[in-house]
C-alpha cells in the first residue's frame, strides 16, 4: 500500500535555515544589548567607586583639619593637674629645630611625595613620580591637642600627616600600573627634659594610638590644598616665598591666620573607562585649584576615568586661643 505524505506536516530545509538565521540575529541582538548594559554598569560602578573614595577621604581630612590647633582645657582642680595645656610649643624656627619639629596647626608642603617620621630608623620610600608630568601631590601636616587623665603626660599633642606615594608597579609597564596612594601617619609629642624638650614619635610601643604609613586610598591622581585667611585671601606666596606659609620663612606668621582649607582630590579608575583614547589635542586633564599647577601638564592619552572633588573646610581652633 502506497503512503500519501502530502498530509504529513514538517519543516523544509529552507524553513530550517530561516529559523536558524532569525535565532542567530536575536541572539546577536541580545548579546549586543547585554554588552552595552554591562559596559554601562561597569562605568556607573567605576564612577560610584571614585565618588565613594572621595567622600571617605574628604571626611577624614575635614575632621582632622577642624581639629587643627585644638587645645584641651581641664580647668581648675585639686588633683595637681595643670588647668590647661602646659606642653612646650616648638616653633620649628631655631637652628636645632626644623619644619618637622614644628607644632604649628597646619603646614602644607606643595608638590612633595612621601614622609618619613624622624624616629623611623628604617625609613625607605620611593618618592619620585612615575612621570615628571604627573601633578601628584601636596602634603599636609595637622597638629591638635587632647587629654588623657590616666597617662603620666596628661595633655597630648598629635600630628597627622597626609601624603602620597607611588604604588608598586613594574618598570616599563603601561599606565595601568602607574598610580599613587594616599597615606596617613599619626605621631605623638613626648615631652622630655632633653633639648628641645621633647620629640615626635610614631612608635606604637610608646604611643598606642600612633601609626606609620597607613594606606587610606589608592588610585589617586592628585591631592591639592589651598590656604585662606578670614578675608578669603590666598596665603600662597604672600611674602614672596614662592610657597605656603612655613615655620622657617617670612610668611610664618600667616600660619595662625589660616581659616579655610580648600581640598581638591582626583582619583583614577582602575580599568579602562572610555572606549578609545583621545585623538589629537583632545586630551583629558585633571581639574586643579591653581592655574600654575598644570602649567606643564600635557594631559592624559589613556582610557581611564579621572574625576575630581573640591571641598572647603573651615578651621575652628586656629587663632582662637
Amino acid at each position: 500500500m502506497t503512503k500519501n505524505f502530502k498530509s504529513e506536516s514538517g519543516v523544509s530545509l529552507i524553513e530550517l535555515l530561516v529559523g536558524v538565521a532569525v535565532t542567530a540575529l536575536m541572539m546577536g541582538a541580545m548579546l549586543a544589548t547585554y554588552t552595552v548594559v554591562n559596559n554601562s554598569y561597569r562605568q556607573v560602578l567605576d564612577k560610584a567607586s571614585i565618588s565613594s573614595s572621595s567622600r571617605d577621604i574628604v571626611g577624614m581630612l575635614a575632621r582632622d583639619i577642624r581639629l587643627a590647633g585644638f587645645q584641651y582645657y581641664y580647668g581648675q582642680n585639686d588633683e595637681g593637674i595643670a588647668p590647661f595645656d602646659d606642653l612646650k610649643y616648638v616653633t620649628g624656627l631655631t637652628n636645632v629645630e626644623s619644619l618637622y619639629d614644628s607644632h604649628d596647626p597646619i603646614i602644607v608642603v606643595r608638590n612633595k611625595l612621601g614622609y618619613i617620621p624622624e624616629d623611623e630608623t628604617n625609613g625607605q620610600q620611593t618618592s619620585s613620580r612615575h612621570n615628571d608630568q604627573h601633578l601628584c601631590c601636596d602634603r599636609i601636616h595637622i597638629v591638635y591637642g587632647d587629654f588623657n587623665k590616666n597617662d603620666d603626660q596628661k595633655y597630648k599633642k598629635y600630628r597627622v600627616t597626609y601624603y602620597a606615594l607611588p604604588m608598586e608597579y613594574e618598570a616599563g609597564n603601561d599606565e595601568k600600573n602607574k598610580y599613587y596612594g594616599v597615606y596617613k601617619t599619626k605621631e605623638s609629642w613626648i615631652e622630655t627634659t632633653a633639648f628641645p624638650d621633647g620629640n615626635w614619635t610614631s612608635d606604637i610601643s610608646v604611643c598606642n594610638e600612633c601609626y606609620r604609613q597607613q594606606l587610606v586610598r589608592s588610585h589617586v591622581a592628585d591631592m591639592e590644598f589651598l590656604l585662606f585667611d578670614e578675608d578669603g585671601v590666598d596665603l600662597y606666596d604672600v611674602s614672596g616665598t614662592g610657597t605656603y606659609p612655613q615655620p622657617n620663612n617670612d610668611s610664618r606668621y600667616d600660619l595662625n591666620k589660616i581659616r579655610q582649607v580648600d581640598i581638591a582630590l582626583s582619583f583614577r579608575s582602575g580599568r579602562d573607562f572610555y572606549k578609545s583614547k583621545p585623538k589629537g589635542d583632545l586630551k583629558r586633564f585633571i581639574k586643579t585649584l591653581r592655574k600654575d599647577r598644570n602649567s606643564t601638564d600635557k594631559g592624559y592619552e589613556d582610557k581611564y576615568l579621572r574625576e575630581s572633588v573640591v571641598v572647603s573646610v573651615y578651621t575652628r581652633n586656629i587663632g582662637a586661643q
